[in-house]
C-alpha cells in the first residue's frame, strides 16, 4: 500500500504530468512532421533529382532466397532512402522546436535589457561625481 501511494504521489507531481503532456504533444509533432517530409517534401525533391522515390532507395546486401516460388529468406538491404527520410524529419523537428525556444525566449526576455542601477551603484556614481568636483 505504501508503495502505491509513493508512486500516486509521484506520478501527480506538476512536472512529471508536464513531462507527460510533452511527449505526448512530441510525438503528435513528430507523426505530422513525418507525414511533411514523406508525403510533401520527398515527391517533389525526388522528381526534382531523377523521379526517384525515397522509400524504395535500397541498397540489395543479399538477394532473396526463392524455394518453388516463395521466397523462404528475405533480401538483406540498407534503406538508404529511408535514413535520409528520417534525417530530414529529425532536421526539420529539431529546426522547430529551435523556433519555439527562440521565440519563448523572446517573449520571456526582460523588455528592459538595461536594469535599474542598484542604491550602491547610486551611491557610488554620487561619490565618484563629488570626487571630480
Amino acid at each position: 500500500m505504501k508503495l502505491i501511494n509513493e508512486f500516486k504521489t509521484f506520478a501527480m507531481r506538476g512536472n512529471v504530468l508536464d513531462m507527460a503532456v510533452g511527449v505526448i504533444i512530441g510525438g503528435a509533432f513528430g507523426k505530422i512532421i513525418s507525414s511533411l517530409v514523406a508525403d510533401v517534401l520527398m515527391p517533389p525533391i525526388g522528381m526534382l533529382i531523377g523521379g526517384i522515390n525515397f522509400t524504395e532507395w535500397k541498397i540489395i546486401l543479399h538477394e532473396a532466397v526463392l524455394t518453388a516460388g516463395e521466397v523462404t529468406k528475405p533480401a538483406v538491404t540498407l534503406n538508404i532512402g529511408n535514413f535520409i527520410q528520417t534525417v530530414i524529419d529529425f532536421t526539420i523537428i529539431a529546426f522547430s522546436i529551435f523556433l519555439m525556444i527562440k521565440a519563448i525566449n523572446t517573449l520571456f526576455r526582460k523588455k528592459d535589457d538595461d536594469p535599474a542601477p542598484t542604491k550602491q551603484e547610486e551611491l557610488l556614481t554620487e561619490i565618484r561625481d563629488l570626487l571630480k568636483k
